[in-house]
């Protein structure tokens, strides 16, 4: 193990799972049902992120009542866990990370603002072999940017947030390491690009998994 980080918190849409195309086609099927212009995988790229009621928002003509969204809802949960791993994949090399990860000791746990029945299915059926603790957007609980879902990862993992690095793809992501107190890695193959990220105050980037292991090997330099 690197130093005295034990944890790894990660994101998981568009850090460790590709889920553009199936979150695309399943909010095309809600604004389909509302006789409302559908939007295309890179229109949602800068949607997605600070959960589905946001995304909704963006998606939906100008004009559209706060009313109609929350009828949306539904219909999009519904469709979505369903259909939420049609499509959907762990990006190249995320596997082979969290092997490695778990061959030296780490805990790991994954925090999301998608629905949290998703997160938990999407989770057992990729990661389960080294992710211990899924956590995503439920009644009771803050989602991010709030630090809530990661403490509660870290509560149930029995880490510390001094021993824990938070590894994501957005803006979002960026902002919840700072309420929660983490050292963050802002990886590259996601949703966000890395002059978009810089610009948000993103510092560390990884281009690939590989170098998500590099840099948590230099911990003490990277982050003290």
């Amino acid at each position: 193990m690197f130093e005295n980080v034990n944890t790894v918190i990660f994101d998981m849409d568009g850090t460790v799972l590709d889920t553009l195309e199936d979150l695309t086609v399943s909010v095309n099927y809600v604004l389909s049902k509302f006789n409302m212009p559908e939007h295309s995988e890179e229109e949602y790229r800068k949607f997605f992120g600070n959960g589905i009621k946001y995304a909704l928002k963006c998606a939906v003509t100008e004009e559209t009542a706060e009313e109609v969204i929350e009828e949306m809802l539904p219909i999009f949960r519904e469709h979505y866990n369903e259909h939420c791993h049609d499509r959907t994949k762990p990006y190249d090399g995320i596997i082979e990370l969290m092997s490695m990860l778990k061959a030296n000791g780490y805990k790991m746990a994954i925090v999301s603002n998608k629905i949290d029945s998703a997160v938990k299915e999407l989770n057992d059926r990729f990661f389960s072999e080294y992710v211990d603790v899924a956590i995503g957007e439920k009644p009771g609980i803050k989602r991010k940017p709030a630090p809530d879902t990661v403490l509660a990862a870290l509560d149930e993992l029995g880490s510390k947030k001094e021993a824990a690095v938070y590894i994501g793809d957005s803006e979002v992501d960026l902002q919840t390491a700072l309420n929660s107190e983490l050292p963050c890695i802002s990886v590259l193959w996601g949703f966000r690009d890395k002059d978009f990220l810089i610009s948000k105050g993103a510092s560390v980037f990884a281009e690939t998994p590989e170098e998500v292991y590099d840099i948590l090997k230099k911990i003490g330099d990277t982050f003290n």
